[in-house]
């Protein structure tokens, strides 16, 4: 069994509430037909997913990426056409619609080309929460108009997987930095890249050594200890925070190796298997938890997480700072977004308590 898969928990309902007994029922009515009108409603609509990954050149973003959703999605440029280094930090995003068996995904992408490559790196972080919270800006103006859209463009950061560079010792000063700032804002799953540079021994020293660093500066990455729900999300989160960060390889061509058809990076010591369609190799490549995680149990919590905490938190603060005074039904006066990115407060019960029952208020 994946150990990143979801398996349904019987503790998880909600107990009923002793002033509303269950009511017997003498036949079948059919509720669970809601769940097939949920799942058509949602696959008409389809779904929306955005990734930021930040990270020095030459680490490998596109590439993983491309692996992660095997396709094209996003083109590097060519090694011959490579132009000057940017004097400064520029995003790139560009979105494109998936579709797989019947379900579009709208995935947008987000580059930071230029972060951490210059010899001054004092504050290159801001550009980065900068756009985060240009996106919570424009989702709330949409939120507070008296007429508002059915659906509400969500171009939110969902989830912010950083490359950490190989250097097998341990978090640059600049790492630190900015992961304590960066996850009080958003999703923050670290990403060990170009794991094949080094041993299975070095590469677990390192692992450990982060592990370390980010306990020791309470940097709280994504899954988040405090928003496990029950004993069954516990016990999942509790293999994958012990896995983190991810030691992950990229590659875009297949090899045949064995009679099997593999996808990894084929070098004149052999093929460095990242992904094959009937085994995981997960002593050369952690890439499989990393897309498991992203994609296929984690995803939709990404984005709960994402709208009930780092955007809610990001909400009260701009409403606390506007002097928010109503003048009538639904109306809301926001004083325009201060220079400085105002701060971002840890996450409170409050927040805790809408992840838990998000679940209840969506449907």
């Amino acid at each position: 069994m994946d150990p990143l898969r979801r398996s349904p928990s019987p503790s998880s309902s909600q107990p009923s509430s002793p002033r509303s007994p269950p009511c017997e029922m003498l036949g079948y009515v059919g509720i669970e037909a809601v769940l097939d009108q949920l799942k058509i409603k949602a696959m008409k609509m389809g779904f929306e997913f955005n990734i930021m990954m930040v990270g020095r050149s030459g680490l490998g973003k596109s590439t993983m990426v491309n692996t992660l959703f095997k396709s094209k999605v996003w083109k590097s440029t060519p090694p011959g056409l490579v132009g000057p280094m940017p004097q400064t930090l520029q995003l790139q995003s560009v979105t494109h619609v998936i579709e797989e068996n019947g379900v579009k995904l709208k995935l947008t992408l987000t580059d930071t080309p230029g972060f951490g490559d210059q010899i001054n790196n004092d504050k290159c972080w801001d550009p980065i929460l900068g756009y985060i919270n240009e996106q919570y800006e424009r989702y709330l103006q949409e939120e507070i108009l008296i007429t508002r859209k059915r659906h509400i463009p969500d171009t939110r950061v969902h989830c912010c997987v950083y490359f950490v560079p190989p250097t097998g010792h341990c978090l640059r000063p600049l790492d630190i930095e900015f992961l304590r700032r960066l996850c009080q804002t958003v999703n923050v799953v670290p990403v060990i890249a170009r794991a094949d540079s080094l041993t299975m021994e070095e590469r677990e020293t390192f692992r450990q050594r982060i592990q370390h660093s980010l306990k020791t500066h309470c940097i709280d990455v994504y899954p988040q200890q405090c928003f496990d729900e029950d004993l069954n999300d516990r016990i999942l989160n509790s293999k994958i925070r012990e896995r983190i960060p991810f030691a992950v390889v990229g590659a875009d061509r297949e090899h045949l190796v064995n009679g099997r058809c593999v996808l990894g990076r084929k070098t004149k010591w052999g093929v460095i298997e990242v992904s094959c369609l009937t085994v995981e190799n997960m002593a050369h490549c952690e890439f499989p938890l990393l897309r498991d995680l992203l994609i296929r149990s984690h995803l939709q919590d990404l984005k709960d997480i994402t709208h009930n905490v780092h955007y809610e938190n990001y909400r009260v603060c701009r409403l606390n700072e506007s002097h928010v005074l109503p003048r009538g039904p639904g109306w809301v006066n926001l004083a325009p977004t201060p220079p400085s990115s105002p701060a971002i407060p840890g996450p409170s019960k409050f927040c805790r308590r809408r992840i838990r029952d998000n679940t209840t208020e969506e449907y």
